[in-house]
């Protein structure tokens, strides 16, 4: 089992939720309102009069199987418009009940 970090502008928050369950993938939490910056170019998003956007993040655990092609879409995503912002991080789940 794998775990996805998904971060993305507030902008994407319903597309982000479909093209998870286009490939499959029922459950995830989700935060709204996540305040932060991107490490390598990214616009901050903090809420504030000066910079109003925000982000949200979803939490996902999904089979081995099913990251790479999630990536791939995120990833194809992320390139129709990449001032938006949306970034994915996975790591391995040890285990779970």
């Amino acid at each position: 089992m794998k775990a996805m970090f998904i971060v993305y502008n507030q902008a994407y928050n319903e597309e982000i939720v479909d093209l998870l369950a286009a490939h499959g993938q029922r459950g995830f939490t989700r935060w709204g309102n996540v305040e932060g910056k991107g490490g390598f170019n990214g616009f901050p998003r903090f809420g504030s009069h000066a910079w109003p956007e925000m982000n949200h993040a979803l939490l996902v655990v999904t089979e081995d199987d099913k990251v790479a092609p999630l990536l791939s879409a995120l990833e194809a995503k992320d390139k129709e418009a990449p001032d938006l912002g949306l970034r994915a991080f996975v790591w391995g789940i040890e285990s779970f009940y």
